[in-house]
């Protein structure tokens, strides 16, 4: 029996004449020969025009025939820097927020927010800087204190506002309010409503997500946390004009009323999506669902889980049109990442990552007149110096000793259309 190695020099010779021993691949095509091959006979013409190599001899082609030759999505991300950037490019200006963070011992940041005022003063901790020193200066910008701290200064992430801004009643996390919207999929110019306006934290995050074209209708029982909503929300709003060219969008509408006996306006409106933040969630869906689409998703921020299994009770023997997708309690696990000090031959942590100080909670928040102090612990370094020069050094890495706790959980429901009878 012929072995087939055999076979298959055989057939080699016999295809390339019999010229002796023809290696297999002396004759294969390179990728690009292949993928000519493939396409079209314009196509092909075009892929082999650039793909010759340059040389002083070869003209190369024009650029307008390049960019008509780039995809839709490359020609539309080659646009001038500025006009890119021009939504949040500029220096921090009067009456707009400002965020200092301050890198301190025991593992901690303290994080101010302010509204910068000419006359007024930044107090910390670290020191006092004047808030005429920080008008016109860039976001980004280190800053020394009259005690020589230094102060990294920015303007705010909303997540960063809403964790800082005044509060009444606990706020929706942002960690949770991410998790919400995957579950909404809310699109630009949908309709939501929101139960349980709270501190106006979810108002915020809602009013991004549905866009100018879109608009959330939060209904609120409490007169007192009504207002401090409508506050915060018109706060941002307002100091977000100054500092961006584009403006927040004003489409947030805040109702003063029970929602469990707004029957009479719902019958109205059709709502994409609905989020409930209150204690007693079953007593709004009944009211509610009919105004909700075929399809949609009504999410629902609960403390404990024992409301999750009174809702999901209540649904049952109510029998309303919802089924129960997902429950999910939403975690984040935070890491240390530290330069290491080297002690008696040793690699240990160094004294920014030691315990954290028995007289210092992980978060504490202080608030006087205009300006709030947010104590977190992060574990990050501190700002370096300009005079100091950058090596390669040792790094401790390890899950942080604080974690995020226990927040609430997010029930995912979705409205069906009941067979018939």
């Amino acid at each position: 029996m012929v072995p087939p190695a055999r076979l298959l020099r055989r057939a080699l010779c016999s295809a390339s004449g019999g010229r002796g021993r023809s290696r297999a691949w002396g004759a294969s095509l390179s990728p690009l020969e292949r993928l000519k091959r493939m396409l079209p006979a314009e196509e092909a013409a075009l892929v082999e025009r650039y793909a010759e190599p340059r040389s002083s001899a070869s003209p190369r082609a024009p650029p307008e025939e390049k960019m008509a030759a780039l995809p839709t999505a490359a020609r539309l991300s080659r646009g001038p820097p500025e006009e890119k950037m021009a939504a949040r490019h500029g220096p921090l200006r009067a009456g707009e927020l400002v965020l200092a963070e301050l890198r301190r011992k025991h593992n901690a940041t303290l994080k101010m927010l302010c509204r910068l005022e000419p006359g007024a003063v930044l107090n910390s901790h670290g020191g006092q800087i004047p808030h005429r020193d920080i008008i016109g200066r860039q976001p980004g910008h280190v800053l020394r204190s009259s005690a020589g701290a230094r102060l990294l200064l920015r303007r705010p992430s909303l997540d960063e506002y809403v964790l800082l801004m005044p509060r009444g009643p606990t706020i929706a996390y942002p960690k949770d309010v991410s998790a919400m919207l995957m579950m909404l999929d809310i699109h630009p110019g949908d309709v939501v409503l929101e139960s349980g306006s709270g501190s106006g934290a979810l108002s915020l995050f809602l009013s991004r997500a549905v866009g100018p074209q879109g608009r959330v209708i939060s209904y609120e029982i409490r007169d007192d946390h009504h207002s401090l909503a409508k506050k915060n929300y018109r706060h941002w709003l307002n100091t977000w004009r100054i500092g961006h060219t584009e403006e927040w969008p004003d489409n947030v509408d805040f109702v003063l009323k029970d929602i469990s006996r707004a029957a009479e306006d719902m019958k109205s409106l059709t709502f994409d999506a609905i989020v409930l933040d209150m204690l007693n969630p079953h007593s709004a869906l009944s009211v509610v669902h009919p105004s909700l689409k075929e399809g949609g998703v009504c999410a629902v921020y609960l403390a404990n889980i024992t409301q999750v299994i009174d809702l999901l009770d209540r649904i049952q023997t109510r029998r309303l049109p919802f089924a129960c997708e997902r429950i999910v309690e939403v975690t984040h696990r935070n890491w240390l990442v530290l330069p290491a000090k080297i002690k008696n031959s040793q690699r240990v942590e160094t004294q920014e990552d030691g315990e954290e100080d028995p007289q210092q909670k992980e978060c504490d928040e202080i608030q006087t007149g205009d300006q709030i102090v947010l104590n977190e612990g992060e574990g990050n370094e501190p700002f370096p110096d300009d005079a100091e020069t950058s090596c390669s050094v040792p790094y401790i890495a390890r899950p942080s000793r604080w974690q995020d706790a226990h927040s609430a959980f997010l029930t995912k429901l979705r409205k069906f259309q009941p067979p018939l009878s």
